[in-house]
C-alpha cells in the first residue's frame, strides 16, 4: 500500500520500492552479490552521480568547455551507432534530440535515419519542427501522423507491457514512434538525460525565478490565495488554460503555496499529490517511503538548489520515469533503445562545470544550445520546451471515459478495498464537472485501477 501510495504522488514507484510485496528494485548504480554458501545477498555500489558532483568546479573558459563538451558528446554518440543491424535516432525537434542528429550527421557520411511522430492535438505537436531540423541537418527523415484512435489504442496495452502501474502519459506517443522506427531500423537512440545533465527542465527556472518570491508573501496571503485558486477552475482562466500542462502547474503552485521552502518547493514540483490528499484518497493509513529524494550526499561547499534538484533529478525521475518509459516502448516492439546521454563521461564531465555553462540567466541548457547552433540555425531552434505531450484532458472525458466509468464503479473499488469510494467519486464529478485540472489525478487512478485489473485480476 505505501508503494501505491508512492506511484500517486509520482506517477511511478520509486527505487528500491515495487507494487508487488516482498520484491525490490536494484538501485541504480549497484550490483548484487549472492553468496551461494551462506546465502546471504548483498548490495554494492558501484558508481555513484555524487563522487561527480561533489568534486571542485573545473576552472575552463567557455570556449573550452563548448569544444570539450562537443568532442566528448561526439565520442559518446558515436559508440551508441556500433551495431551489425540498422540504428536510428528519435527526433523530436527539441535541443537534445537535435544535438543527438547534429553531432552524428556531421561525423557520417551516410544519411542518418531519424523518425517523428505527430500527435492528434496540433498545440501539443513537434512533428513540423523536427521535419525542419531533419531538412536542415539532411537526415533519412520518416514522419508519420498518427490518429487520435491508434494512440487511444495504446492506453489498455500500457499495464501488460509496463508491469508496474505507470503514469507518464508520453509512454503513448514513445510507443508509438517506437513502432514507426522498428519498420525500418532494430536499434534507436534516444536523447534522454540532456534535461538532467544540463538544466533542461521548466522547474529549474521556476525554482530559480520564482523560489525566494514565493518565500517572502506572508502565510496568510498565501493562504488566502490557495483558497481562491481552490474556488476558481484551472479551465476558467482564459489564454493559459489553453496552454501545454497548465492545469496540472495550477495544482502545484497551491502546493508551492502551502511550503515554499527549497526542500518544499522541489517536493511540490516533483509531486502530484500532497500527504493529506493521499489520506483522502487510501482506505487505510499509508507512510511515505524512503527514497532518493531524501539524499543528503551533495557536499555543502558546493551546494545549490540547482545542483542539488539535478542531482536528485538523476537518480529518481530520470530512472525510474523517463528510462523507464523508453526502455518499456522501444522493446515491446523488439526495438533496442540506446541512450547517449547516460554515458557515465558525459554526467562526470558535466557535473563538474560552472552552473552558468548550464543555466545562464535563465538560458536553460546553455552549453548544449552553444553547440546546436553551430549546426542548425538558432531560428529554427527557438521556441518554448514543449514536452511530448499529448490531450488527455480531452480524451478522458471523450474516447476514454468508458474505461473511466468502468474503474470508478462503487462495486470495483469496494471489491479491490484500497480507495476510499467517496473520495474517488468525488475526483471524477469536479472532473466531469468542468475542473480539468483533476485530468491527472484521474488520469493516474486510471493507470492505477488498469494495471490491478491486468495483473491482480489476470484480466
Amino acid at each position: 500500500m505505501d508503494a501505491a501510495a508512492a506511484y500517486m504522488q509520482y506517477g511511478y514507484v520509486p527505487a528500491p520500492h515495487c507494487i508487488f510485496k516482498d520484491t525490490y528494485k536494484l538501485k541504480p548504480g549497484h550490483f548484487l552479490e549472492l553468496d551461494l554458501q551462506d546465502r546471504s545477498i548483498r548490495e554494492k555500489q558501484y558508481w555513484n552521480v555524487y563522487d561527480a558532483y561533489n568534486k571542485p568546479n573545473l576552472k575552463i573558459s567557455l570556449p573550452d568547455a563548448i569544444t570539450e563538451t562537443e568532442k566528448l558528446l561526439t565520442s559518446a554518440f558515436q559508440y551508441r551507432m556500433v551495431s551489425d543491424v540498422p540504428v536510428g535516432v528519435f527526433l523530436s525537434g527539441g535541443y537534445d534530440s537535435s544535438c543527438v542528429t547534429a553531432l552524428l550527421q556531421a561525423n557520417n557520411t551516410e544519411k542518418i535515419k531519424t523518425f517523428t511522430i505527430g500527435v492528434p492535438d496540433a498545440g501539443l505537436n513537434e512533428a513540423p519542427f523536427a521535419k525542419e531540423i531533419a531538412k536542415h541537418l539532411g537526415t533519412d527523415h520518416t514522419e508519420y501522423y498518427c490518429t487520435q484512435k491508434e494512440a487511444i489504442e495504446i492506453v489498455p496495452q500500457l499495464p501488460y507491457f509496463y508491469d508496474e502501474p505507470f503514469a507518464d502519459s508520453s509512454a503513448i506517443p514513445t510507443s508509438l514512434v517506437s513502432k514507426i522506427a522498428r519498420e525500418k531500423v532494430t536499434v534507436a537512440l534516444s536523447a534522454d538525460a540532456g534535461d538532467e545533465i544540463f538544466a533542461g527542465y521548466n522547474r529549474y527556472d521556476y525554482m530559480l525565478k520564482y523560489g525566494k518570491k514565493l518565500q517572502m508573501i506572508p502565510g496568510f496571503m498565501r493562504k488566502g490565495a490557495t483558497a481562491l485558486m481552490n474556488a476558481i477552475p484551472a479551465d476558467s482562466i482564459p489564454v493559459l488554460n489553453k496552454t501545454y500542462l497548465f492545469h496540472s502547474r495550477y495544482e502545484k503552485l497551491k502546493s508551492l503555496l502551502k511550503d515554499p521552502s527549497e526542500k518544499g518547493f522541489f517536493k511540490a514540483m516533483s509531486r502530484h499529490l500532497d500527504e493529506k490528499s493521499i489520506g483522502n484518497l487510501f482506505k487505510q493509513k499509508v507512510s511515505d517511503l524512503p527514497t532518493a529524494f531524501d539524499s543528503t550526499e551533495l557536499n555543502g561547499e558546493n551546494h545549490s538548489i540547482l545542483t542539488y534538484m539535478m542531482a536528485i533529478d538523476y537518480q529518481t525521475y530520470l530512472v525510474d520515469d523517463i528510462l523507464q518509459k523508453v526502455d518499456r516502448a522501444t522493446m515491446s516492439v523488439s526495438l533496442e533503445g540506446r541512450e547517449p546521454f547516460l554515458d557515465q563521461r558525459v554526467i562526470e564531465w558535466a557535473a563538474q562545470l560552472p552552473m552558468e555553462y548550464k543555466y545562464n540567466k535563465g538560458n536553460k541548457r546553455f552549453i548544449i544550445k552553444e553547440i546546436v547552433h553551430k549546426y542548425i540555425p538558432k531560428e529554427i531552434m527557438d521556441r518554448p520546451k514543449m514536452g511530448f505531450g499529448i490531450p488527455i484532458a480531452n480524451w478522458l472525458q471523450n474516447d476514454l471515459k468508458i474505461f473511466v466509468d468502468r474503474y470508478f464503479d462503487e462495486a470495483f473499488i469496494k471489491k479491490q478495498d484500497i480507495f476510499n469510494n467517496d473520495e474517488m467519486q468525488r475526483i471524477k464529478g469536479l472532473f466531469y464537472n468542468g475542473k480539468k485540472e483533476s485530468a491527472e489525478k484521474i488520469w493516474f487512478l486510471l493507470m492505477f485501477q488498469m494495471w490491478y485489473d491486468k495483473w491482480m485480476n489476470n484480466n
